[in-house]
């Protein structure tokens, strides 16, 4: 497993931790102190921040769980990898694609999520 591959399961447990100290404890592991995060419905700033996004989620889908569907795309300091966010019934809810610049440090400073398939192009 390469540190890119442990980052990203950490964040994926941060992701799925309930417990808001030991989430906490998995965002300052994973996440810069000024990392930013950026989904279409949501962003946030920071260790607090982020963490408080995770509660949120929790809050609107309880029981849901995050996994990843695809291995990890990197070049330089970026990658990209497919999640899912399941139903306690194994329902997938929505699924997407995080892109994230990591740190010199190999902690995450940025990601950004998109929703769904990518559009269609109009130029077909």
């Amino acid at each position: 497993m390469s540190d890119v591959d442990a980052t990203i399961d950490t964040y994926l447990q941060l992701l799925n931790e309930t417990d808001a100290e030991r989430r906490a404890a998995l965002v300052e592991r994973v996440w810069t102190p000024d990392a930013r995060w950026v989904d279409p419905p949501l962003e946030s700033e920071g260790y607090t921040g982020i963490s408080d996004m995770v509660g949120g989620i929790h809050e609107h889908f309880p029981g849901h769980r995050f996994r990843r569907v695809s291995g990890i795309d990197t070049h330089h300091d970026r990658l990209r990898f497919a999640w899912e966010l399941v139903a306690p019934d194994g329902t997938v809810v929505v699924a997407g694609i995080d892109v994230g610049e990591l740190a010199a440090d190999g902690r995450l400073q940025r990601v950004t999520g998109f929703f769904g398939e990518l559009p269609a192009s109009d130029a077909a």
